[in-house]
């Protein structure tokens, strides 16, 4: 699992004004989700197939259009829908449409920060608010536009839109926000 997730993949086709050596660290987005230093996974990390999938298709810093001195990392990703993604109903899950928007609205944050200024701090989950649009089904081609929010101190937040390729229309949309996580108590308060 770890030689494969971090080999790089061709940067040749990913489009943007980052630096080839950012595309390349976005360019495998199974890196990203390999068990922290210390752990030991014995079976497959959840969503590690669909993760695997995922091309991104562009990675740039742009020049925020409210507020001209602030820049926006975005980053998009494309994915065909396949059946390890499917609801009963023989659409996309709602639960792997959130999976996508925390993966994808992560990498824009990694990306600007990692352009910018060279840092790949971690940083957490704090809330993740999607609105569902419409359906996508199997087969259908899938884009992830991702565009950072804000670059705090502390918190950090992205949205996400999830395009269907194929039907021309919005599946989801979604805002994530993260924080750095806490560092962990030196002794336990009883």
């Amino acid at each position: 699992m770890y030689a494969e997730a971090l080999q790089a993949r061709d940067i040749s086709k990913i489009a943007g004004n980052v630096s080839d050596h950012v595309k390349t660290v976005l360019s495998n987005t199974s890196r990203y989700y390999l068990p922290a230093p210390g752990v030991k996974v014995t079976g497959p990390i959840f969503g590690a197939s669909i993760s695997k999938r995922l091309e991104v298709t562009e990675a740039s810093v742009l020049q925020k259009a409210e507020e001209p001195s602030k820049t926006e990392g975005r980053v998009v990703c494309e994915l065909t829908v396949e059946e390890d993604m499917l609801n009963g109903g023989g659409n996309i899950h709602g639960g792997c449409s959130a999976f996508l928007i925390d993966i994808c609205s992560s990498m824009s944050i990694t990306m600007l920060r990692l352009a910018t200024s060279g840092d790949r701090e971690y940083s957490v989950s704090q809330s993740l608010n999607i609105v569902y649009h419409s359906p996508a089904g199997l087969g259908d081609r899938i884009r992830l536009v991702n565009t950072t929010l804000t670059i705090g101190g502390r918190v950090l937040s992205a949205r996400t839109e999830i395009w269907n390729v194929t039907h021309h229309r919005l599946v989801a949309s979604g805002v994530h926000i993260k924080m750095k996580p806490s560092s962990a108590p030196t002794k336990a308060n009883l």
